[in-house]
């Protein structure tokens, strides 16, 4: 090649597919011998080449490199300008960004785009709302175009900021301006997260050509509406399906509480020869979860081996599982399996432990994370508090919540506070629970924290600070034919008949109606439901007969029922 080089024309063109190249393969060494040409030949005053090298520079993750190319360039234009802006941007670095934007001679949409959109892919949302209200004071004028939406619109939706949406939406039909697929199926995502799907459903019905992102889309927008019926009818329709389809309807029945059917949807995605992905069996799982499927989290584990789709979020969704179904110990092996643990695998197993009454598990497992210099979050607390309780462990659980903000940087919330306010009532240990109360935030107005002073006071027979509670939750959640129910107990528990006909009363003009009490097993892969007086199932006899066996054989061992725990059994039970 000449000393002289190729002139400034014939070099753009002549080495634009090599730094596409470079680029493609993100070759940093390849990218400098180039950058070290250009310089020796003259031609790193060429503006289209060292745009392109500052560009190359950004993809090879060497923003020193991608600077001093920008510094060392005398005459700039606005491409240049928003080629370092992307730089800065794509590797979070905004405040130097939102610098070089103040300092851009004649900033262009394509230069406030460019900083909005790196925000919104960072998750800075708000800001990026910011930054384009600062941007309409630019000549006087709305200053926007179809690429600068496109980014709102998908802030609006990690937000939930619906009046905004509209405000954008609004805009984009007033000015008429392109609305390509991605805009639509951006305007239907964004409308269901924020709780519209009748609105997500119009714009659905405007696009005259619908891809499976548009479907799926919308039968997202459904389920996240918790609207199942509509979601189903719209997923029937659908001319083709995929995984991601599948999973969305998948975890909106999961979602809504109602497992048994995500898992019929399950079944019938695997019929129809659909692979499921990891979100699909994180969904799964969680309906197992509810649902306490043991055999059938197992077997769903089994499918994870096979498909080899394990990553953490797996991992976690299985100790989870594991969990809530009763097996900590299958949890306990994962977990130490697992090669990276995050916050929440802690959390599982330390929550997992506490509420299968592993309370001292839950408590070294805590101490070990501590060890392990990871930071603990509010839902770490809530596990080791709950162990604490389980364990009735009061000085533990004490000095924990004052370890918090002290020791963590952790502030306590209310939830922490109910918990051990739950552990002092079984203790009956009422009069701190009170003043516990007072300094928990918001406390006083805390169903939860209600709830568990009710409960401590019913199982030690505390009538004053159990009517105080009572009468406090009466207020908060006037529906709540438990604590009624509760409440009347105690006092026939305490021979005041009069006063539980009273709430007894009570209930009856508030319209209230206890619920027959249910509960359920799973034996070999099948649920088994039993209601209250239900003598419907097809077992019952034999069941019964177990029940005698049970019952002859605590008496033997010297066991003797309560009598005076009264029970409201049915609204016209008139035993009082």
């Amino acid at each position: 090649m000449s000393s002289n080089g190729p002139t400034t024309a014939v070099a753009a063109n002549q080495y634009a597919p090599l730094i596409t190249k470079c680029i493609t393969t993100k070759q940093l060494k390849l990218a400098q011998l180039f950058h070290s040409h250009l310089i020796k030949t003259a031609l790193t005053f060429n503006i289209f080449l060292t745009n392109r090298l500052i560009d190359l520079y950004t993809k090879c993750n060497s923003i020193e490199s991608a600077q001093k190319t920008f510094d060392d360039l005398p005459a700039k234009n606005t491409h240049t300008w928003n080629t370092i802006i992307t730089a800065y941007s794509r590797i979070g670095q905004f405040d130097y960004a939102h610098k070089l934007l103040d300092i851009i001679p004649k900033p262009s949409i394509c230069s406030y785009n460019t900083l909005i959109s790196g925000l919104t892919h960072h998750g800075y949302h708000k800001e990026a709302i910011t930054l384009f209200k600062n941007m309409q004071k630019q000549g006087g004028n709305l200053f926007f175009d179809d690429f600068t939406l496109s980014s709102l619109i998908g802030a609006c939706a990690s937000l939930g900021t619906l009046e905004l949406l509209r405000q954008l939406h609004g805009l984009i039909v007033l000015f008429g301006l392109n609305i390509n697929a991605i805009m639509y199926n951006s305007l239907i995502n964004a409308y269901g997260k924020c709780g519209e799907p009748s609105s997500a459903y119009n714009v659905f019905n405007q696009m005259r050509e619908r891809n499976i992102v548009s479907w799926t889309s919308i039968v997202d927008a459904y389920t996240r509406a918790s609207r199942l019926d509509e979601a189903c009818l719209i997923f029937d329709k659908m001319p083709t399906k995929n995984t991601i389809s599948w999973t969305a309807l998948i975890s909106g029945f999961a979602q809504n509480g109602r497992g048994n059917e995500a898992l019929n949807l399950f079944e019938q995605m695997l019929k129809e020869g659909i692979a499921p992905s990891e979100f699909t069996f994180v969904a799964i799982l969680s309906a197992c979860s509810d649902l306490t499927l043991i055999e059938k989290g197992k077997q769903i584990h089994g499918n994870v081996v096979s498909t080899k789709l394990f990553n953490l979020f797996l991992y976690n969704a299985l100790i989870d599982m594991y969990c809530k179904c009763g097996d900590t110990n299958s949890a306990k092996t994962l977990f130490e399996v697992i090669p990276n643990k995050d916050i929440v695998t802690w959390n599982s197993l330390i929550t997992g432990f506490a509420q299968n009454g592993q309370g001292e598990e839950s408590l070294v497992l805590f101490k070990k994370m501590t060890k392990a210099t990871l930071k603990p979050n509010h839902v770490t607390f809530l596990g080791v508090l709950s162990a604490c309780n389980h364990t009735g462990q009061i000085y533990e659980g004490l000095s924990l919540l004052d370890s918090m903000e002290k020791n963590h940087g952790v502030a306590p919330r209310v939830d922490h506070y109910a918990v051990l306010i739950d552990l002092l009532g079984r203790k009956n240990r009422l009069d701190e629970a009170m003043q516990l109360i007072k300094k928990a935030p918001h406390g006083l107005g805390h169903i939860g924290i209600w709830g568990a002073l009710l409960g401590g006071s019913r199982v030690h027979g505390n009538l004053d600070i159990a009517k105080m509670a009572a009468e406090a939750l009466f207020e908060l959640e006037p529906e709540n034919v438990g604590r009624y129910v509760m409440l009347s107990n105690i006092y026939a528990a305490k021979n005041k008949w009069e006063d539980a006909h009273t709430v007894r009363r009570l209930m009856k003009e508030r319209g209230l109606k206890k619920e027959a009490a249910f509960s359920w097993i799973e034996v070999r892969n099948k649920k088994h439901e039993f209601g209250a007086n239900d003598r419907s199932h097809c077992q019952m006899e034999e069941i019964y007969e177990v029940i005698g066996v049970l019952a002859h054989q605590l008496k033997e061992a010297g066991y003797l029922p309560h009598r005076n725990n009264l029970l409201i059994l049915n609204e016209d039970d008139d035993a009082y």
